[in-house]
């Protein structure tokens, strides 16, 4: 309960100081070219945009980043299973290999016994005794052969047919492997180049103005999150948190003040469903790496019967998730060059909520 009333205090105290905020409409020094800088048919260059605007472009910038790291992750999740199979695959091809050896060593010493034996089985010889009790010997003898003889050689086929599936699926996931590789190095590519856009519009402010960049982040938070709570989203939610919700809030809450990495999963950093994925796994619930594989695959849940735990997935496209830990707040690793916070769950596009333990 402690620790819902501290959140609470926490998200109060942001908005607090966002009230006090007073929109700056310019800065000083122009943000760096875009489309919207273009010169005019008359050659004077477009108005400067306002602080707003740039604060816009670059959320819009890292939301792009945000995609982009889903996709990153998601290929390196599948590229890490398909490893561990062709692994797998491997091992069972070594093994396949060698009893193939041990079955036709098997055959070719029947064969040449039976060689040896002027093209008879043993028992077929004793077959053609003339003492009944000889014969009926060689009578069984001769169907043992044939049994271990047919045997060996169904285990031979069967054998060899493994080994090639083995060999076909060992292909298979190879070439899967190396897609997701590329998938991999094309989100990656993408995800460097829309932080570095972003970084380079900040780069150009000066600290004052940064330090409202900020402040203007916090203010739009706020307005999101009043609307929000101004829709009644609380009034039926005071469900407790289940024994493994408690274990997963309080191990993202202790990551507050770490940074948020893309890609990340800690100790150090986390970005946003490297957070989520670790707090449930630390509670004993593994759950999917990416945000967008968590609100494909966790059972949904209606927002007036979240509790402590739950995740909010946000955004029309799934790109970021963040942990509801009670009294209208969430924790969650925001973006590039923030920390792991706490923020009102209602501060950003709510897609709906998942359920990790149902």
């Amino acid at each position: 309960m402690n620790r819902r009333h501290c959140a609470s205090a926490a998200i109060t105290l942001v908005c607090a100081l966002s009230v006090l905020i007073t929109p700056v409409q310019a800065f000083a020094e122009p943000a760096p070219p875009s489309p919207s800088d273009v010169r005019s048919a008359s050659g004077s260059k477009a108005p400067k945009k306002s602080l707003e605007e740039v604060r816009k472009e670059i959320d819009a910038l890292y939301r792009k980043a945000g995609a982009a790291t889903d996709a990153y992750n998601l290929a390196e999740e599948k590229a890490e299973k398909q490893s561990v199979e062709i692994v797998k695959l491997a091992r069972a091809i070594v093994v396949g290999q060698s009893k193939i050896a041990e079955l036709k060593s098997q055959a070719g010493a029947q064969a040449r016994e039976q060689y040896r034996s002027g093209g008879l089985p043993p028992g077929a010889q004793f077959m053609l005794s003339d003492d009944p009790q000889l014969f009926l010997d060689g009578v069984n003898r001769v169907r043992e052969g044939q049994q271990a003889a047919q045997g060996v050689l169904g285990e031979l086929t069967r054998t060899q047919q493994d080994l090639e599936t083995y060999t076909k699926d060992a292909s298979t996931n190879w070439k899967k492997l190396e897609a997701n590789r590329v998938r991999q190095a094309k989100a990656k590519k993408k995800i460097n180049a829309q932080i570095d856009a972003a970084k380079k519009l900040e780069s150009q402010l000066k600290k004052e103005e940064r330090a409202r960049l900020l402040k203007l982040e916090q203010e739009a938070e706020y307005k999101q999150q009043t609307a929000w709570l101004s829709s009644g989203a609380l009034k039926d939610i005071n469900r407790e948190a289940s024994a493994s919700g408690k274990e997963a809030v309080a191990f993202a809450t202790a990551q507050i003040g770490k940074p948020y990495v893309w890609g990340a999963e800690g100790p150090k950093s986390y970005d946003c469903s490297g957070l989520t994925s670790q707090a449930w796994l630390a509670a004993g619930r593994p759950i999917p790496r990416t945000s967008q594989e968590q609100w494909r695959l966790l059972p949904h849940i209606a927002i007036k019967d979240m509790r402590p735990g739950d995740l909010i997935i946000y955004h029309g496209d799934a790109s970021h998730v963040g942990m509801y830990v009670g009294d209208g707040a969430i924790v969650h690793a925001p973006r590039p060059g923030r920390n792991v916070t706490l923020a009102g769950a209602g501060s950003m596009q709510i897609l709906g909520v998942v359920r990790p333990d149902k």
